[in-house]
């Protein structure tokens, strides 16, 4: 059967329903995901219960982790931390690289992690757009070498751009809207781009809260 890439990029943001939350965070880049994000995340995971996902990415970040761990939970599936998936680590948004959980800790509160994976890519601060775009679509390539089945990615906005644009080729604009899907299939070596960034999964109530702040 053909393979099936899906991307999704993370819930609602907490900063970006409470701005004033980056003011005393401990770790002001990594905001956690807010009260309509989680339920986002789990409309996500209702939706792809039935698209025979073997494998779950997610980038390390801790609003992804959530949104991916709670996808896992629908799919009874371990959750792989791939750094390749990341942020776009922009020195215009974050004054430093942005200090993270580290996945030991992360696991104490998602135990879906899977502690064993080692990832494709690792980032490094400050990038370039070009360089989040070449990273996120080689993370793409090393994926789909690596792994035969349907998989899940779950990044930010860049990195679903460059993953979307890593795979199908060319520059196609890719809808970005949070807790969006992307589906590509691996059509005899060709991949097309079926889904472009729909949101139809999500509730009305979800998709009415406020989102303020970047697109990232």
């Amino acid at each position: 059967m053909a393979q099936t890439v899906w991307i999704a990029r993370h819930g609602n943001r907490l900063d970006f329903v409470h701005p004033d939350w980056f003011n005393t965070a401990e770790r002001r880049y990594d905001p956690p995901l807010s009260e309509d994000g989680f339920q986002q995340a789990q409309e996500l995971g209702r939706r792809l219960q039935k698209e025979a996902i073997a494998h779950i990415f997610a980038s390390p970040f801790l609003r992804t982790v959530q949104t991916a761990h709670a996808v896992a939970e629908c799919l009874d599936l371990p959750l792989k931390l791939e750094s390749g998936l990341s942020e776009w680590l922009n020195p215009h948004w974050m004054t430093e690289m942005p200090q993270r959980l580290p996945p030991e800790i992360l696991t104490q509160q998602y135990p879906r992690i899977d502690l064993s994976y080692t990832s494709c890519v690792v980032p490094q601060y400050p990038e370039t757009e070009t360089e989040v775009m070449d990273r996120s679509a080689t993370t793409a390539h090393q994926l789909v070498q690596r792994y035969s089945e349907n998989i899940l990615l779950v990044g930010h906005a860049a990195s679903v751009i460059g993953t979307t644009q890593g795979l199908v080729g060319g520059q196609p604009l890719v809808n970005t809207a949070l807790c969006c899907l992307v589906k590509i299939v691996n059509h005899n070596g060709d991949w097309e781009m079926e889904l472009n960034g729909d949101t139809t999964h999500l509730s009305p109530q979800s998709a009415s809260f406020p989102r303020l702040g970047r697109a990232e």
